[in-house]
């Protein structure tokens, strides 16, 4: 019997976008899908955790509050379900089809947030993760980086409420901070890390110039 062979890489391009709560992920995700549809991509903006019916699910149930407690390690499984669910459901076809996915979060927030923001450990959760998504990874990760202080006025300073893990105290955020950094030290081939502070316009240029060079 012949072994198993892992799946092959999709054809599309799968772009993910990471940071701090209130760093621009959703702003700077948009941008960039409108310039990759501009070029004559088709594109797949999506989120997580969310994505898909029952991944939206669970994301009202994990970051709502009203729902009870939701214990760390319930909260890492419910997460990795959501993706495990997004990935099969949504990004994979999307990707063998030659779609541009553009995710705002994707693993490493799972890493960074239940990994060491709730102290499961972060190659605990890397493994579930994996496992969830079939050794699925993003073409480039671009990280906004954020100081706590800054994330909490831009989350704080509209109309809506902050969720259970934005209302976490600021020592909780600059651990997911230093996580993200943490992980891109770890990789820098595979990621872009900006300042978030930066005008909106400047981070954008940044982020087309390296993703042009991905094509």
């Amino acid at each position: 019997m012949s072994e198993s062979q892992p799946p092959a890489r999709p054809s599309g391009l799968f772009i993910v976008f990471e940071g701090g709560d209130g760093a621009g992920k959703s702003t700077q995700a948009a941008l960039l899908s409108e310039r990759l549809e501009a070029s004559g991509r088709t594109v797949l903006r999506t989120r997580e955790p969310g994505g898909t019916p029952i991944g939206e699910k669970l994301r009202a149930l994990v970051l709502e509050h009203g729902h009870g407690d939701v214990d760390p390690r319930t909260e890492a499984l419910m997460f990795a379900a959501s993706r495990a669910a997004h990935v099969e459901q949504v990004i994979r076809p999307a990707l063998a089809a030659g779609t541009a996915v553009v995710c705002d979060r994707y693993i490493d927030s799972s890493v960074a947030y239940q990994g060491i923001g709730r102290g499961l450990g972060p190659a605990e959760v890397l493994e579930i993760n994996r496992w969830a998504t079939g050794g699925l990874a993003p073409d480039l990760t671009i990280l906004l980086d954020v100081a706590p202080d800054t994330g909490r006025w831009r989350r704080t300073s509209g109309a809506l409420a902050e969720d259970r893990l934005e209302a976490e105290p600021d020592d909780f955020h600059a651990r997911i901070r230093a996580a993200f950094l943490d992980l891109a030290a770890s990789a820098p081939e595979r990621y872009l890390v900006l300042d978030a502070g930066r005008p909106v316009a400047d981070l954008a240029a940044d982020i087309a110039a390296r993703v042009a060079g991905l094509r």
